[in-house]
């Protein structure tokens, strides 16, 4: 039988050769397909991300002023006169005030001052709160307008009036008794006075369709009838929306009787800073022999106060 002829494998340095080509080779295909992979991956994972979301701009107040030390000497003893005829120790806690019980004093804080005399006594109280948006999405801005606009409403003030809307072929308006036509929407509740008494009171009903603004009686063309009062003349001293105060405030008045011939008028005035929010509340109550409190004077001194407290968060 023919042995069969044997051929060796290639040893020495061709061999050595060849192996280092091919692993020359391989390397160079591996190493060319991560580098040519990677970015491929990465701009299909931005893809799918999407655009990073907006977020909104925290407001400009982080902390609040000490309110008891927030009022001027001044200014207390002309809110509470009573407290000059007290003892010195009184007196000193009169004007000391007393600090609201908060539980976070960069969130909310207060201050209560109050002197009694005889025939009238006078209350003075501060609140201010700072709010604070947890949405993203939303300021903490617009979050203390949202604030600010439900106690508005709870005040029963009508927020302040707004351009009206561009008028279109399709746009309805409600007719008047002067003939205008009112904007959709317009609201119709009357002004209050500055002596209201308590909410839920009714508006005067409207005149019979047809009647003269101011007149009641006849439809018109049956004959002249007697003008009636449609309730009381405005003052200047109703509740209402202020301006040049912040960015937005308002007035609340409220005059009610305390016990049996008691009167008692409270005065708010709160106001917006950017996410902070300011109440002045000044009340003054007297008893049977004293005059009525006047709304004019508790206005001006709690809107002076409130002027006073908007300059020192501009500061």
């Amino acid at each position: 039988m023919q042995r069969k002829r044997y051929a060796p494998g290639r040893t020495g340095p061709a061999a050595r050769t060849a192996v280092v080509l091919a692993l020359g080779l391989g390397l160079g295909i591996g190493l060319t397909g991560c580098s040519s992979g990677t970015p491929t991956d990465d701009v299909a994972v931005d893809a799918k991300a999407g655009p990073a979301a907006a977020v909104a701009p925290p407001g400009r107040y982080r902390t609040l002023f000490e309110p008891c030390g927030a009022v001027p000497p001044g200014t207390l003893k002309d809110l509470l006169p009573g407290a000059a005829a007290l003892a010195d120790p009184e007196r000193e806690q009169a004007y000391r005030g007393s600090a609201a019980v908060t539980y976070d004093t960069d969130r909310r804080v207060g201050c209560t001052w109050r002197a009694d005399s005889p025939d009238v006594s006078h209350r003075l109280a501060l609140d201010v709160e700072r709010v604070v948006s947890y949405d993203p999405a939303v300021s903490d801005d617009d979050r203390a307008q949202e604030v600010f606009v439900r106690k508005q409403l709870a005040a029963r003030i009508p927020l302040a009036p707004t351009a009206p809307p561009t008028p279109t072929a399709t746009a309805t308006a409600t007719p008047t008794a002067t003939g205008a036509a009112a904007p959709a929407g317009a609201s119709t509740r009357p002004a209050q006075s500055a002596g209201r008494t308590a909410p839920g009171t009714t508006a005067t009903p409207a005149p019979p369709k047809g009647t003269a603004p101011g007149s009641t009686g006849s439809p018109t063309g049956t004959g002249p009838s007697d003008p009636t009062p449609s309730g009381p003349a405005p003052t200047g001293l109703e509740p209402r929306v202020l301006v040049g105060l912040g960015n937005v405030a308002y007035l609340d008045d409220v005059l009610k009787t305390v016990g049996a011939n008691g009167r008692e008028r409270v005065v708010s005035v709160v106001f917006r800073t950017s996410n902070v929010i300011v109440t002045v509340s000044y009340r003054e109550r007297t008893t049977a022999a004293a005059e009525a409190p006047d709304s004019g004077e508790l206005q001006e001194k709690a809107r002076n106060l409130a002027r006073l407290l908007a300059e020192r968060l501009e500061e």
